[in-house]
């Protein structure tokens, strides 16, 4: 059994079918004679062996993946034989490794590769334990601790038997080696190659292998549909979307998350940079008209933020009552006083700056909320439109630690500073998100948005009938949010930092294998937007972590990359071609010219370098009356450096 046994029912046992085999698959052999009060007892039994070091755990068993396995004590000559022959090869010293051949030199040779490792490195003193090491993290799970030590021997004959070598390699096999960790991209590739290099795998067409060396995620994005969403989800997603039809699980699932956000006050969580990051959220919907894009989602977000619609509601009345006793009052009377507790969360999309400075200074630490039926309207909250709209507070929305208020000099305006976290959810077509973000390409709004959409149904399609939004749903959504409310603080939740680390390195190999900058670019944000749903599904769940979380957040952030790179790539690749720039700095013409030269392989030298051939001559000229160089004839000419330094040198 491998780490991952948690009990004998996840066991399949099978034999290879031949006559000799056949009469162990008698299920007799395979019936547990002990009852479950044994089992307790012997559990119990072991994890006492295990605290006093008398309990010897395989490799690579720790924490959750811990087994154990009582029926070797009853096999005493076994492990006789073991105990014998693990003191003969200690006595003898010597190490056991495999004869190296194709398929593994072709693995470590890639390793070496992916890591940058060369045969020098491996034979230098000073640099040969790091470079094993650099090879290890890639190797362990393509390679046996045997198979690698085999590749060392071969290159590094006189080394690898070393002490530090054999510990290195000891550790990395025992610590970090997990047969159910995924293999990233690079592997993979490595993987399939390797199988048919070592003859795993029957000879195949040639347009078949092209499919299989394709990875996932170029598959994906080769794709003329967003992938779809997990048929099993988290707890509170599928609460969220049980009354959803399938054509909009999707899109509710991702529009969900900025309402959601809202609820938690002041709670960060760690992420994989050590940085804190907020619970902030954003979601703009870019679907076709008539697709659905506002009926789908409205109803789950109201019933989401019903309560702070509600208490806004009361805080809004408070708040109207103020202005008018303080505006009623005359100058020369004492106004009252503005009440500290005027809590409004959820917005208006019709708002000044000075508007969204109060709301947040009154909100104290608690993030905001908007829902625009039109992304057109977020105009009204950055006060400005077309080309001079520079989407100043949209960017400021993702940003942790931003700065945002206003200074004034009457004492009747806001004057306030904080830093701004406002969640919001928006609809629009593509044509118009296109035009609206034309200006702003690279300049980072496209980046920082969450998107979803909803797929073209065939004319004549029959309407979606949604499911009831009653009290029963609002029953569903409470457990969730009550847990959200209650959460505060810094929260170190290591399931998710595990799976950012891994969508990371997922995201780097393909960016690396497709030489994407643009998908490279886009893939830091939407990691971050990727592990903070982790997190929140995490906290609402009462601070436990379910496998489904793990499917939908991998999900989510590859639905989000998609739409991203199917939407704006193109335009975000060519946003800056009218833009000269120069991709090099200032470089002596000379150096690319021989000891003696004529004028015409001076202006191919002038040519290549961009610059026009009719100042050559003029150029020459100024290069001779500086000293730089002879002339020899009328059209040949010869570098003059050891004179330029002589003359430099007298002055």
């Amino acid at each position: 059994m491998d780490t991952n046994t948690k009990d004998l029912q996840r066991v399949v046992y099978s034999t290879s079918g031949s006559p000799e085999d056949l009469p162990y698959l008698d299920d007799a052999l395979f019936e547990e004679p002990m009852t479950a009060e044994e089992c307790e007892a012997e559990y119990l039994r072991l994890k006492e062996r295990e605290k006093k070091r008398q309990e010897q755990l395989p490799a690579g068993a720790k924490k959750a993946n811990k087994h154990y396995k009582p029926w070797a004590e009853k096999r005493e000559e076994r492990s006789e034989e073991v105990r014998s022959g693990d003191v003969k090869e200690v006595k003898s010293g010597e190490v056991q490794s495999c004869e190296a051949d194709e398929r593994t030199r072709f693995i470590f040779r890639e390793c070496m590769k992916e890591e940058g490792v060369t045969d020098a490195d491996l034979v230098d003193r000073g640099g040969r334990h790091n470079s094993v090491k650099m090879i290890l993290s890639s190797c362990t799970q393509l390679l046996t601790k045997e198979e690698t030590l085999g590749m060392l021997k071969e290159l590094m004959p006189d080394n690898w038997q070393d002490e530090n070598i054999q510990t290195l390699v000891n550790d990395f096999y025992s610590d970090y080696y997990n047969p159910s960790q995924r293999l990233t991209l690079f592997q993979k590739r490595v993987f399939r190659e390797s199988r048919r290099l070592g003859g795993e795998v029957s000879a195949q067409s040639e347009s078949e292998l092209a499919v299989q060396n394709q990875s996932e995620l170029s598959k994906l994005f080769a794709s003329k549909l967003p992938p779809e969403i997990p048929k099993v989800l988290p707890k509170l997603v599928k609460a969220v979307t049980q009354h959803t039809p399938q054509r909009y699980k999707a899109t509710v699932a991702q529009a969900m998350f900025p309402p959601l956000s809202t609820y938690s006050r002041k709670l960060s969580f760690m992420y994989i940079d050590n940085q804190e990051r907020d619970l902030r959220s954003c979601c703009l919907i870019i679907a076709g008209t008539g697709t659905g894009k506002d009926s789908c989602t409205k109803q789950p977000l109201q019933h989401i933020i019903a309560d702070m619609v509600e208490r806004d509601k009361e805080n809004r009345i408070r708040l109207k009552k103020f202005n008018d006793e303080y505006n009623n009052k005359a100058n020369n009377k004492q106004k009252p006083q503005r009440p500290d507790d005027l809590i409004i969360q959820t917005l208006k999309y019709d708002i000044t700056k000075a508007a969204l400075v109060q709301r947040m200074d009154d909100a104290q630490g608690a993030p905001l909320y908007i829902r625009l039926n039109e992304l057109e309207q977020w105009d009204k909250i950055e006060g400005c439109t077309g080309r001079n709209n520079q989407f100043t507070t949209m960017k400021l929305c993702d940003d942790e630690g931003n700065d945002f208020g206003s200074d004034r000099a009457s004492t009747q305006s806001v004057m306030a500073s904080g830093c701004l976290h406002l969640n919001w959810n928006a609809n629009t077509t593509l044509s118009k998100a296109m035009r609206y973000f034309k200006y702003v390409m690279t300049d980072g709004p496209i980046s920082r948005l969450c998107l979803a959409t909803i797929p073209d149904e065939e004319i004549g399609a029959e309407i979606a009938v949604f499911g009831n939004y009653d009290e029963k749903y609002d029953e569903a959504l409470k457990p969730f949010i009550e847990n959200l409310k209650a959460a505060t603080g810094v929260i170190d939740c290591a399931p998710a930092r595990k799976l950012a680390r891994q969508l990371k390195d997922e995201c780097a190999d393909f960016a690396r294998l497709s030489q994407d900058r643009v998908f490279d670019n886009l893939s830091h944000r939407a990691l971050v937007h990727a592990f903070r749903k982790a997190c929140l599904l995490y906290v609402a769940n009462g601070n436990k972590w379910e496998k489904a979380i793990e499917d939908f957040c991998r999900w989510s952030l590859f639905y989000d990359l998609y739409l991203k790179m199917i939407f704006f790539g193109e335009q975000i690749r060519h946003a800056d071609d009218d833009i000269p720039t120069s991709k090099r700095g200032p470089q002596n013409l000379l150096d690319f010219l021989p000891e003696t030269f004529s004028v015409e392989e001076a202006k191919r030298v002038r040519q290549k370098q961009g610059m026009d051939t009719e100042k050559t001559v003029k150029m020459i000229s100024t290069w001779k009356s500086r000293g730089y160089v002879i002339q020899i004839s009328d059209f040949s000419f010869k570098k003059a450096y050891k004179d330029v330094t002589k003359r430099n040198k007298k002055q």
